[in-house]
């Protein structure tokens, strides 16, 4: 008996030092009650869904490089805490059931922290349904669309925006309208989905009030089949229509005017901020939208003395080699900016949880590039929050009517007053890395 219970001791003795050994010779990082999926000691990963190639892409598809450009640039002077960041960027062309694949390999798969940037209102709303991530605790920041829907906490916990709604967008349109071209006939088209809808909504009577003698809706991806745009014109012209807006995509603004200058049809344009910047997708469009009216939260990027636009350029010429900096690359950038804050107000070992709550907690004071603030708290996942308006100058480019001056407008998704804003932007921190 005694032989046996000392058999039985030496034997657990044996197991429980070979235990201590392999653990001795285990990362930390393998078995801390602090690690993450998508972090180690060294790294940090995230991952975005977006159309990369196809009609829909026309933009968007630059701004997974600016972003990664300003992440090399950080990750070039000590990374965050240590870590580098990298980037899985995944193709959904703008279609709701690929995104769904996407960010489920990019979930279970590829095992980024969090997604960042995703677009697409359809796409979004798509993925929020089948992949869950609010359940999930996974963080999707900065959405990429400006559907309002998403604004709601409780059916989207663990999302942020960072676009003004659309229902914001439209209330400003109006307001530049009355004001800009009274009595002149006024017609639209828009998107046939939420994002449509929600523009609908800025421009009602209890809102921003606008009237529209035509109005035409296109399903989304149809901008792109021959002879489709030409039937929207024929629509316009028809109609008498003065002052022209396109609340679409920035392939759908590019097929308008073209199908425009063919039918010889010149209204005054006011185009949308989600596909105003067709200049740098088709350079020869230029010539037929100089002194067209758009509208921005981010500063112009021909701006000479924005600090913001100084440094993400410089940064972009270094990093995303070859690749024009225009408003695309000006947004990709602020958006990896406004990340790498939040990851490191979320500390020294972040977690999908903590780095939620440092938005929650410390969001709404992040510096960044945007003219108006974000709307961050622990019951608002609302960004940005207005607009200036601009032309269209001879180079494509979007600047304020007085030269360099912006006159900022904030609203609300409700039937708030559309205001001026007196918000002063935080400074941009030294060489553009945050403290």
């Amino acid at each position: 008996m005694i032989r046996t219970t000392r058999r039985k001791f030496l034997v657990a003795s044996a197991v429980m030092a070979a235990t201590a050994l392999s653990l001795s010779v285990m990362p930390a990082q393998a078995f801390s009650p602090r690690s993450e999926v998508g972090v180690t000691s060294t790294a940090i990963k995230l991952g975005i869904t977006l159309p990369m190639k196809g009609s829909a892409s026309y933009g968007y598809n630059q701004l997974p490089g600016a972003m990664k450009a300003y992440f090399d640039y950080v990750n070039a002077n000590g990374g965050v805490n240590g870590r580098k960041i990298s980037l899985v960027v995944k193709d959904d062309g703008y279609l709701p059931k690929q995104a769904i694949q996407n960010t489920q390999d990019l979930i279970g798969k590829d095992k980024v922290m969090a997604v960042i940037g995703a677009l697409g209102t359809a796409n979004n709303k798509a993925v929020a349904s089948a992949v869950n991530l609010g359940r999930r605790g996974i963080p999707s920041l900065f959405i990429n669309t400006g559907f309002s829907g998403f604004n709601d906490r409780k059916a989207f916990p663990t999302s942020s925006t960072l676009l003004p709604s659309y229902i914001m967008e439209a209330k400003m349109m109006s307001k530049y309208v009355k004001e800009t071209y009274p009595g002149k006939k006024t017609c639209m088209l828009y998107q046939d989905d939420d994002f449509g809808d929600d523009a609908l909504v800025g421009f009602d009577k209890t809102h921003g009030d606008l009237d529209f003698a035509v109005k035409v809706a296109y399903p989304s991806l149809s901008q792109g089949v021959a002879g489709v745009p030409d039937s929207w014109i024929t629509k316009f012209k028809a109609g008498g229509c003065e002052v022209q807006i396109v609340f679409g995509v920035a392939s759908a603004t590019l097929y308008t005017v073209l199908a425009a200058v063919k039918a010889q049809y010149a209204p005054k344009w006011i185009l949308g901020s989600v596909g105003a910047d067709i200049g740098s997708i088709n350079p020869a469009t230029v010539p037929y939208i100089i002194g067209s009216t758009s509208m921005s939260f981010m500063p112009s990027v021909v701006d000479p003395k924005d600090a913001y636009v100084t440094q993400f350029k410089e940064i972009n010429t270094k990093y995303n080699v070859g690749a024009k900096f225009n408003s695309w690359a000006l947004i990709g950038m602020n958006t990896a900016f406004i990340a790498v804050q939040a990851l490191k107000a979320a500390g020294k070992n972040p977690t999908r949880k903590s780095l939620l709550a440092a938005i929650d907690a410390s969001g709404s004071t992040f510096p960044n590039a945007a003219l108006v603030p974000l709307n961050y708290s622990k019951t608002s996942n609302v960004g940005l929050n207005g607009y200036w308006f601009g032309t269209f100058n001879k180079t494509g480019d979007l600047v304020p009517n007085d030269t360099f001056t912006y006159t900022v407008y904030t609203t609300d998704s409700g039937t708030g007053p559309v205001e001026k804003s007196s918000y002063s932007r935080p400074a941009m921190p030294a060489k553009g890395l945050p403290n």
